[in-house]
């Protein structure tokens, strides 16, 4: 006689959750910020290869430019062996990679000096530029943004609207020169060239560089404007918004007490774009008004290929754009409380 047994089967337990997920289920806040910081990093990893490689891709070749006429097969060979470009292209970054995490960007193929000591002095110009215009434009486009959403279908909500998409049409060389035109060929109040020097003043520079301030705010506050106005109308719409104007707050009180807030957190990344551009994006604006900061810097190297002062130049963009776009996510979590508790 064959015995059954009836196995009972019981509740199987579940495995325990390892420690990442509950550390991100404790500190939900902490893990989404750890997670941009590493993002962050890894993004500044690929930048530095695809700025090394993209580099070396450019066709020509320093030693051949460098040596002009002079450029025998031989003088080029010993050229290239100097500079260790006869190196595999991988040790040549990793080499470089190294070194960078030292804070030794090499020195210049053309002039020989340390990379490093010029990108720091023109990386001060570069943010005295970038962070002048800054203080002008968010306030600016903020205030403008609140007074189009205050005043929206109306005729000063079209004004600003008309003046914006104008700025947004007009390239940052074409208000340079036309900055140039007004303020120093018709009416010569402003200095041209805007250049400055270690032994001026704070205040002497502020004077010198009235003209690419203005041509940076022209071009950044029309964009961060309609953004700031985009955000806040959108909020308009909540039934939060509708609940309080049936209670008969003003709309003045209303956008300043519960739409700005709640809008704050893609305004932040706005304004964080808009910053991060004017610091990578004055190549333009420094070039016209001769200005010595980063970007008059690298567009110099790429005339004589002078590959560490481009590639330094390049990554220290790439981390400035990388940094401030961090800097807006975490800012963004920590003022939006559906990024804060995500379900």
């Amino acid at each position: 006689m064959t015995e059954i047994h009836s196995a009972t089967t019981g509740p199987v337990d579940a495995p325990p959750p390892g420690r990442l997920v509950v550390l991100r289920s404790r500190f939900p806040m902490v893990s989404r910020i750890a997670e941009r910081i590493v993002l962050s990093v890894a993004l500044l990893l690929a930048s530095s290869i695809l700025i090394f490689a993209g580099i070396e891709l450019l066709p020509g070749d320093f030693a051949a430019t460098y040596l002009g006429q002079a450029a025998t097969p031989q003088a080029v060979a010993n050229l290239r062996a100097e500079f260790g470009l006869d190196a595999p292209l991988v040790t040549r970054y990793f080499e470089w990679l190294v070194n960078i995490m030292h804070g030794d960007f090499g020195n210049s193929w053309a002039s020989g000096q340390s990379v490093s000591g010029q990108i720091a002095d023109r990386l001060g110009n570069s943010l005295l530029l970038a962070g002048a215009a800054a203080v002008l434009a968010v306030p600016i486009a903020v205030g403008l943004g609140l007074i189009a959403v205050l005043y929206r279908d109306r005729l000063i909500d079209r004004l600003i609207n008309l003046f914006s998409l104008a700025a947004v049409s007009m390239p940052e060389f074409f208000v340079a020169y036309l900055l140039i035109m007004v303020f120093v060929v018709q009416h010569p109040v402003a200095a041209f060239p805007a250049t400055v020097y270690d032994s001026m003043s704070l205040w002497e520079k502020l004077q010198t560089i009235i003209l690419p301030v203005a041509t940076l705010v022209l071009v950044v506050l029309a964009h961060m404007m309609r953004m700031t106005r985009a955000a806040i109308i959108n909020v308009m719409s909540s039934a939060y918004m509708e609940t309080a104007e049936l209670k008969g707050i003003g709309a003045l009180r209303a956008i300043i007490k519960h739409a700005a807030p709640n809008a704050l957190a893609p305004i932040i990344n706005v304004v964080a774009i808009n910053l991060a551009y004017l610091i990578v994006g004055v190549v333009v604006v420094e070039v016209v008004f001769v200005y010595p900061g980063m970007g008059q810097y690298m567009v110099d190297a790429v005339t004589v290929r002078d590959l560490p002062v481009v590639q330094g130049c390049g990554l220290v963009f790439s981390a400035i754009y990388i940094f401030l776009n961090m800097i807006a996510d975490v800012l963004s979590i920590l003022v939006n409380p559906r990024l804060r508790h995500p379900r």
